[in-house]
């Protein structure tokens, strides 16, 4: 395998937790270890205390019973019986004078301290220590105590059984410390391998977003896990960002179609006017055209960024308390005459009041936009309705009705999107900002827009508000 290859798994996540993985169980071995150990040398030690005091009961009984030459000689026939290098005997006086040993040439560097006897003699318990000979690995656990009436046992025992065991002990833990090290960070390779396999499937597809394939999806497992939880998540983002996408460009489409038409009236009736003109009405004329269509390019502009400000959140509301009723009733009376021109019955059914707070400048915008819509849409003879519904709680539903033209199921789902138009309302004036509008302020107020059609019989716009801010 290259240098640089395994250079480049240094800095993979897959790496850094199987590192965790080995460190995590490294450093829990070794708890482990040490627990066990300060056990295991802990048992030894009370073992041998507990020989050592068994044979201490066993000098004083044998003191008191047959006299302190039976004593001396069971000293020697126990050093002998477990050997002279395991065991050893002294018999002191209470100023810690030897007055009888067992065979003392391999104990010769074991001294007598003076302050273990001092204790022996003032707490009258038995005083245990652990001593280490100089030059050699194995240590000697002995015992202080009074057998007598100023006779001091002094019995020691070689821990080299026990020491050979527990340097035993160490020798197979680390080997197999080593061997489980290696193994704990193989299974850790496999797992954490498992475990970002899918961010390697997210990285992938991202890499051929980047490219520009947006039709591509990261795979979904079924495990449920984290993994597959972000994939799915991920795959959510990729459909919003298509849609986006494809929103900006028929958007892009429809704001170049729109722009590039009046701008086309423009320059034609400029380069008419230079070309034919001949006096200064036809130059005011043609001056005329170009603010009539200038204004009506601003309009939609405005409308464009006043959308956006409405949905992104950065047109701030105006709260102050409204009368809806009121603000219906103005808005029927504006567009009287507008109905009135094109034979329609606009019909106006209100409650004396109905307290909201919003900001009245959207609010009018909002019924404006919806009244002149229905108005536009709606054939001469035909008739047009703003009502109020029963109430919803902390909520005031407002239906503005209409028995125009209607609007196909298939078109019903797009017609609040930006420049929407349906085939049947081509013939008219307008840019298809009017209801994306409405819905955006409606929105910001935490309202919505809902509608129901009938191809040909008329249709239903319902306006959803709340009588409290932020309710």
């Amino acid at each position: 395998m290259p240098l640089s290859r395994l250079l480049s798994y240094r800095k993979t996540l897959a790496f850094r937790l199987t590192l965790w993985y080995a460190g995590v169980f490294a450093v829990s071995s070794c708890i482990a270890f040490l627990m066990l150990y300060a056990l295991m040398t802990s048992v030894f030690r009370d073992r041998t205390d507990q020989d050592l005091l068994g044979q201490a009961r066993e000098f004083s009984a044998t003191l008191a019973s047959r006299g302190l030459e039976a004593a001396k000689s069971l000293a020697m026939i126990e050093a002998q019986a477990a050997g002279v290098k395991k065991v050893f005997f002294r018999l002191l006086s209470s100023r810690g004078e030897v007055f009888s040993s067992s065979n003392m040439s391999y104990w010769q560097d074991i001294d007598i301290r003076q302050e273990a006897i001092r204790e022996l003699l003032r707490e009258r318990k038995t005083v245990f220590e652990t001593v280490t000979i100089p030059n050699r690995k194995d240590k000697v656990r002995v015992l202080h105590s009074l057998v007598g009436t100023g006779v001091i046992l002094q019995i020691g025992q070689s821990m080299e059984a026990d020491s050979r065991f527990i340097d035993a002990f160490k020798n197979i833990f680390l080997v197999t410390m080593a061997l489980l090290l290696a193994l704990a960070a193989g299974v850790g390779w496999f797992m954490a391998r498992r475990a970002v396999s899918g961010l390697a499937a997210v990285t992938r597809t991202a890499q051929e977003i980047s490219g520009g394939t947006l039709d591509k999806r990261v795979p979904v497992g079924t495990r449920g896990d984290e993994i597959d939880q972000l994939a799915a998540t991920f795959n959510q983002m990729l459909g919003r960002i298509q849609a986006l996408i494809t929103e900006i460009k028929e958007m892009s489409d429809n704001i170049v179609h729109d722009l590039k038409s009046p701008i086309t009236r423009i320059r034609g009736l400029a380069e008419v006017t230079l070309t034919t003109g001949r006096g200064i009405g036809e130059y005011e004329t043609m001056a005329a055209g170009t603010v009539e269509e200038c204004d009506r390019l601003l309009d939609m502009i405005n409308t464009m960024l006043m959308i956006t400000k409405a949905e992104s959140g950065v047109e701030k509301l105006n709260h102050e308390d409204i009368d809806l009723a009121r603000l219906v009733r103005d808005a029927c009376e504006l567009l009287e005459p507008v109905a009135e021109d094109k034979g329609l019955s606009l019909t106006c059914d209100t409650p004396q009041t109905c307290a909201l707070v919003g900001d009245r400048r959207m609010i009018q915008r909002i019924l404006s936009n919806l009244l002149d819509n229905a108005l536009k849409y709606t054939p001469a003879g035909g008739a047009v309705k703003i009502s109020f519904l029963e109430k919803r709680g902390q909520e005031v539903v407002v239906a503005v009705q209409d028995t125009g033209i209607g609007i196909p199921p298939n078109d019903l789902p797009h017609i609040f999107e930006r420049f929407y138009r349906c085939d049947q309302s081509r013939s008219e004036p307008g840019t298809g900002l009017g209801l994306s509008l409405a819905r955006a302020l409606a929105r910001a107020h935490n309202g919505d827009i809902t509608v129901t059609s009938t191809l040909g019989q008329g249709s239903t716009f319902t306006l959803i508000l709340p009588r409290n801010k932020g309710t």
